[in-house]
């Protein structure tokens, strides 16, 4: 997921330096960009972990759009995700926030302003494009999130897209998951998958 803007925070306050530009980001790695977020957070303890939830977003047929992306020709014109992740934030007043590297919005913004904007309303949507949300506390996202990469290689070795220079993200029990996140099936995974209308209700928008 690529994209070299870098918007500026012109809604929830960052205490401790919580910007884009300071952000740990690789095109394509999505759920990498935000569990490197999430590690921040605890580890700089910028806020509580608590209020932070890891977000997959995808669906049966991986083919979800959305819109202000950077890696499309014009803002308006969607693109089509095979899945996305990002971080939401559920502050204690209420206010729920969302974090997304990939998109041109503000960073964080308002959730509203991130549903009215980039997911828009399932209204004139294909049922084949319908998103899920597989919603993930940023601890439990921390703790049992594991990826070698071999999603982003083809069948001779060679990289799709190059990745992040640091080491692969493993656990102590497993070292390749992501398939598990980013199946929407309710029935297995961690977190809880919901379809827009109870994500959005989810975080009290």
């Amino acid at each position: 997921m690529e994209g070299s803007q870098q918007p500026q925070n012109t809604t929830a306050s960052n205490k401790k330096g919580l910007s884009a530009s300071s952000c740990v980001y690789t095109s394509c790695y999505c759920e990498e960009n935000v569990w490197k977020l999430c590690e921040r957070i605890r580890d700089e303890q910028i806020d509580q972990l608590s209020e932070y939830y890891a977000v997959f977003i995808s669906n049966a047929t991986r083919q979800v759009p959305l819109w202000m992306q950077k890696q499309s020709r014009h803002p308006l014109t969607p693109v089509v995700w095979d899945y996305h992740v990002i971080l939401v934030r559920k502050c204690p007043d209420g206010e729920s926030y969302v974090y997304d590297l990939d998109c041109i919005l503000a960073f964080p913004c308002h959730l509203s302003d991130y549903a009215s904007q980039v997911l828009r309303s399932n209204k004139g949507l294909k049922k084949q494009f319908h998103r899920k949300f597989r919603v993930v506390p940023a601890a439990v996202f921390l703790n049992t999130f594991a990826s070698d990469r071999s999603h982003m290689k083809k069948p001779n070795g060679e990289w799709i897209q190059e990745p992040p220079d640091y080491p692969a993200i493993r656990t102590a029990d497993d070292t390749m998951n992501l398939e598990d996140f980013i199946d929407m099936n309710p029935e297995f995974g961690e977190g809880q998958v919901k379809d827009l209308n109870f994500f959005l209700t989810m975080f009290a928008m």
